[in-house]
């Protein structure tokens, strides 16, 4: 292909709810977006069993369907989609200059950043096995499907701390499971969770196994072994929920050095907007979004990079 052949006016990295709805909102507008799925196209959503919070499902949709369905409405109002992941950007000249992981370059007027972020995992195969099983990384997105159940979740700092509280409301018994006596956690939110007559603690500890069942078409968590670190014994926990809080690493290694962001990796926007501190580069979801990382919150603000890339472009016509 031509130079010519690979430009586009949008350029977006990235799918899931922010991707697919930036797509939806810029052919929309008649501005024929590019969409790079990326390396894990459909996002966090494509390992979300059920979902019961995004509106418009009255009985729920599986995370795959929805993403699905989203690229599908993506790709009929015009946006264009492509299987490939951008590795290297060069925002120092105009139009930007993107290159893909087949060694393809491609040139955009304005680019919409929703790379998302991942979630991190304890790394046992029996939590590849179980998950969206079981086991989560989100008690928001899930925590419903564990009502009047034991569930635990593993974590020390304040989002392990928020997500007990929350299932707490939920299950009949949390228990939080923490390598060390000692937390990263705000005092606030420590006190908070130990006050909680449904959470327990399991201290210096971790999960060596998650254990489970099958049949019946379907898998299920049914306890975790626990090792204490420093007694080196274990023991069996049952519980039917394993959520875990460990933190989450937003997928913006290509953008170190060239945008602006926070100390976790979070790109950081204008308040109210989704400009990055280059002119043209527009960031939304999860790549831009600590706090709230939902599905329907993703897809507000991929409206709104949508929104932002159209401004920008008019300005410079």
């Amino acid at each position: 292909m031509s130079d010519a052949q690979n430009h586009y006016k949008v350029l977006i990295i990235g799918s899931g709810p922010a991707g697919f709805t930036a797509g939806i909102y810029a052919a929309r507008a008649n501005l024929e977006p590019v969409i790079f799925e990326g390396s894990q196209p459909g996002g966090q959503l494509m390992i979300t069993t059920d979902i019961e919070n995004y509106p418009g499902f009255e009985h729920g949709i599986s995370g795959p369907v929805l993403m699905d369905t989203m690229r599908k409405q993506a790709q009929r109002v015009g946006s264009t989609t492509i299987y490939k992941t951008i590795i290297k950007v060069d925002f120092s000249k105009k139009p930007f200059e993107l290159f893909s992981d087949d060694n393809s370059k491609y040139t955009a007027d304005t680019v919409i950043i929703a790379t998302g972020a991942s979630a991190r995992y304890l790394g046992l195969p029996s939590e590849k096995h179980y998950m969206g099983s079981g086991v989560s990384a989100c008690a928001t997105c899930d925590g419903f499907f564990f009502r009047n159940q034991k569930v635990v979740v593993v974590g020390g700092g304040d989002t392990a701390m928020e997500e007990a509280s929350y299932l707490a409301n939920i299950c009949s018994e949390v228990t939080l499971i923490h390598r060390r006596e000692g937390f990263r956690a705000s005092p606030a939110m420590l006190d908070r969770v130990k006050r909680h007559p449904k959470i327990k603690f399991a201290l210096n500890s971790v999960i060596e196994e998650i254990c489970g069942k099958e049949g019946e078409g379907r898998k299920m968590v049914t306890s975790v072994l626990l090792k204490n670190v420093k007694t080196n014994e274990y023991k069996e926990h049952e519980c039917e929920g394993v959520f875990i809080a460990i933190g989450h690493d937003p997928n913006t290694n290509i953008f170190r050095g060239i945008l602006e962001l926070d100390p976790a990796g979070y790109i950081i926007t204008e308040k109210s907007s989704t400009k990055t501190n280059i002119n043209g580069v527009f960031a939304c979801g999860d790549a831009q979004d600590s706090h709230y990382r939902q599905a329907i919150t993703a897809a507000g603000t991929g409206c709104m990079a949508a929104k932002d890339a159209e401004d920008y472009l008019e300005m410079m016509d």
